[in-house]
């Protein structure tokens, strides 16, 4: 079995390390987080798709262990990238993290080691960013190196869709890499596909995401359109949906969070303008996406006659409904155009617990209005009483 470095320990990384792992490979995941480590190694799990037992189970095989010594990596047969690929403040891409793990790697970095890139990039980035960085700063040939990206394809709390189960795409920088790279994912998830370029790959994942924002902004305007028209909006797209062929569904929101779907497409959208190609559908759809908390803001404000003094409880902060990930949450504006009508706000979401220096409220009667963000399962709102509730998921 394969030596296999995992670099980043996030919603990506600890999930594909664990199924590594499971596979009979020997899995060290490396992260600069020491609380992080320490838990990780006494079997203390903070995602929701990891259980305890699962991660004590691989730890006390001797198969999984958590590590901050990146001079791991020289004994390694794959190296795999799992860090976060974020945006700058002027919604450009943010490649720092990709650069360290890079540097990181060349100080270690032998002849013959495949390495593979799972974090988000630009079309390019691979073969033009990572590759020389790699080369550079450890003084090897390309040739004497193996590199496949591999776009990471996570939803978390999904039950149906695995990393077992969800198809992988890999592509090489060559055709050695590939075949690498198939026979190290091969082991734990059961469709591996190979495609023909890097770049192919590299836009495979940003056309993923670019069209779940694009018909999410499209489905958050018809719900603007059937609430002005007293229409249930979710009603429409279950009509809708009974079409066997020609139509998928997607819901309204308060806008789309995470590491994906609001990120990616901006990604593709900064290579477009590069080529000098037009992006005008991801670009609008953006901006839908952004205005929508202040829509919601509106919303409220007519509810109530005026939000100034105002008690307002936003109930669910996370970015999506059963995680506690606040990554690129719409839910953080809704909150600053609230305070800014003069509302005196409050949220509860006991997954996230704390946010922003503040800590979830209880749910209680004590509220002029209640804002349902993000539903959780675990939510009893009956404990509001007769708090109006005000739905962002499409409710009249």
């Amino acid at each position: 079995m394969l030596k296999v470095v995992v670099i980043g320990l996030g919603y990506v990384g600890l999930p594909l390390a664990i199924e590594s792992a499971k596979a009979g490979h020997s899995t060290i995941g490396l992260d600069i987080n020491l609380n992080r480590i320490n838990n990780l190694n006494l079997g203390i799990s903070y995602l929701e798709d990891i259980e305890n037992i699962s991660l004590k189970e691989q730890a006390s095989s001797g198969k999984f262990r958590a590590s901050q010594d990146f001079s791991e990596i020289k004994q390694a047969d794959v190296l795999v990238i799992c860090v976060p690929t974020p945006l700058l403040d002027n919604h450009e891409p943010d490649l720092s993290a990709v650069e360290s793990a890079a540097n990181s790697i060349t100080k270690y970095l032998t002849k013959g080691q495949l390495v593979i890139l799972e974090s988000t990039v630009e079309p390019e980035t691979t073969r033009k960013f990572l590759v020389p960085l790699l080369e550079k700063g450890s003084g090897l040939k390309r040739e004497e190196f193996d590199v496949v990206f591999s776009p990471e394809r996570i939803d978390p709390t999904n039950k149906k869709w695995t990393l077992k189960n969800t198809p992988k795409i890999v592509a090489g920088l060559t055709n050695k890499a590939s075949a690498r790279a198939v026979d190290f994912y091969s082991k734990f998830i059961d469709n591996v596909i190979v495609v023909d370029s890097l770049e192919v790959a590299e836009t495979a994942k940003l056309l993923e995401n670019s069209f779940r924002l694009v018909n999410i902004s499209f489905i958050n305007e018809i719900s603007i359109f059937c609430q002005k028209l007293g229409i249930d909006v979710n009603e429409v797209i279950a009509a809708a949906a009974t079409k066997p062929y020609g139509f998928m569904p997607f819901y309204p929101s308060i806008g789309v969070g995470g590491h994906c779907i609001p990120v990616d497409p901006l990604y593709l959208a900064n290579k477009a303008r590069e080529v000098g190609a037009s992006t005008r559908f991801i670009d609008l759809a953006d901006q839908i996406n952004q205005e929508m908390p202040g829509y919601f803001v509106g919303r409220a404000e007519e509810k109530l006659g005026g939000l100034k003094t105002k008690k307002v409880l936003v109930v669910g902060v996370s970015y999506k409904p059963n995680v506690a990930d606040i990554r690129e949450t719409p839910v953080e504006f809704l909150i600053i155009g609230l305070k800014q009508k003069g509302a005196q706000v409050s949220w509860h979401d006991d997954l996230v617990k704390e946010w922003n220096g503040e800590k979830s409220a209880t749910l209680s009667s004590d509220f002029d209005l209640a804002i349902i963000a993000t539903p959780h399962d675990y939510l009893d709102l009956t404990k509001l009483g007769n708090v109006p509730i005000l739905n962002t998921r499409g409710s009249i």
